[in-house]
């Protein structure tokens, strides 16, 4: 059974690193919650590390860039690990061909830039889909219009038998009040349709491994009982955290605020939340209103 808390501090003792989401949980896309980089700060004080585990489509320096200036100060956390990250490996590694049709807006084309880790990276050129071997999505063209605009392209390139790299696999996010469509919602028509789609981001195992990775490498390998999954997204980090065998927070407040009965500010109603994870079919370790 899921257990409401109120606050981090009140069950982080067993652990000594958190996977923490970011949009929803530690901004809104605009600005930072202030208790939520309180949180952190205080757990990394008393030992933790924080990986800051994310399903932006852009790279990890980008995002760093992009925290900082809505005001998650350096020392709320570790490391960051990005859906892009993982997925430009992938990339890279030529998963969808050389040449790929871009599906994503102009912001998100730092995400061909090639991973500075890597070595012997193929080359990717960006065509129309008409030359295309495969299709990378980081987003819709038009965030705020309906993905089905998308079905003429998408049913051309199933008919071609494109695989479509998607580098997040979100479905929807909520940039302060407004609600905007993600890469994990084209991926999900695409699938509808028949096409086949490569995830990197969560719940999929390979950004798990990188931030295991990226712990490993500032000397941190907490094992799997000792490491909790933060996060507002029931199908990608909370499933994610199922997926990998570790304890979950889930924040209520975020994208499941209206299922969940969560008031700004408040805690969750404890009916309409079991509700919405039986719905789902998951039961977290723990839920919060907002991480605080």
């Amino acid at each position: 059974m899921t257990e409401i808390v109120h606050a981090l501090a009140d069950i982080s003792a067993p652990y000594e690193a958190l996977f923490c989401d970011l949009w929803g949980c530690v901004h809104d896309g605009l600005r930072a919650f202030p208790q939520a980089v309180a949180a952190l700060e205080a757990f990394r004080r008393n030992g933790g590390a924080v990986v800051l585990l994310t399903n932006a489509p852009r790279p990890r320096a980008e995002v760093e860039r992009q925290i900082a200036g809505f005001g998650v100060p350096d020392s709320a956390w570790d490391v960051v690990v990005t859906s892009g990250d993982a997925a430009r490996v992938a990339l890279y590694s030529g998963a969808v061909g050389r040449r790929v049709f871009h599906i994503g807006e102009p912001r998100d084309l730092s995400f061909f830039q090639p991973p500075r880790t890597m070595r012997n990276p193929i080359e990717i050129e960006r065509v129309p889909l008409e030359q295309a071997e495969g299709i990378v999505c980081t987003g819709p063209f038009d965030p705020h219009a309906d993905p089905a605009t998308l079905r003429p392209q998408l049913l051309y390139a199933r008919e071609k038998g494109l695989k479509l790299l998607c580098a997040n696999p979100d479905i929807v996010v909520d940039r302060g009040d407004s609600r905007e469509w993600c890469a994990g919602a084209v991926a999900r028509l695409y699938e509808e349709m028949g096409g086949e789609v490569l995830y990197f981001g969560k719940p999929h195992p390979p950004i798990y491994e990188l931030a295991r990775q990226r712990l490993a490498e500032i000397g941190r390998e907490p094992a799997l009982a000792r490491t909790l999954a933060i996060g507002d997204g029931i199908e990608t980090d909370v499933r994610g955290a199922f997926g990998e065998d570790i304890d979950a927070l889930f924040i209520t407040g975020g994208l499941a605020a209206a299922e969940t009965g969560t008031p700004p500010g408040g805690d969750p109603d404890p009916k309409k939340l079991a509700a919405f994870l039986a719905r789902h079919q998951l039961a977290p370790r723990f839920a919060m209103g907002f991480l605080r």
